[in-house]
């Protein structure tokens, strides 16, 4: 499965493009690893290789994650991240409430 195609790539805004919507940034692509609890949630996208989003993995933390990195890690299973295809954008705050109460 290609993790980030065309169509994907102009939905995202760039980097620091939703910085000041802090939990009201919109989550345009959700990436998961199918046999672990790992969730990467996608806000940002460089045009390149870097990412900013919410991890959802040991924690919740807001950060920057890399494409290249995406594509070559398998799960413990040997299973590679997918791309959830039924993904609808949602905000920060809809995922992670506790990361972003008033």
């Amino acid at each position: 499965m290609k993790l980030l195609t065309q169509e994907i790539r102009k939905k995202l805004p760039a980097l620091g493009g939703q910085e000041d919507k802090g939990g009201k940034a919109i989550v345009q692509v959700k990436f998961f690893t199918p046999d672990s609890s790992w969730t990467w949630y996608t806000t940002e996208f460089d045009g390149e290789d870097t990412f900013f989003g919410l991890v959802d993995g040991h924690e919740k933390e807001l950060g920057y994650f890399s494409l290249s990195e995406l594509e070559s890690v398998n799960g413990p299973m040997g299973l590679p991240i997918e791309r959830d295809l039924y993904w609808q954008p949602k905000t920060l705050q809809e995922i992670a409430p506790e990361m972003f109460k008033d």
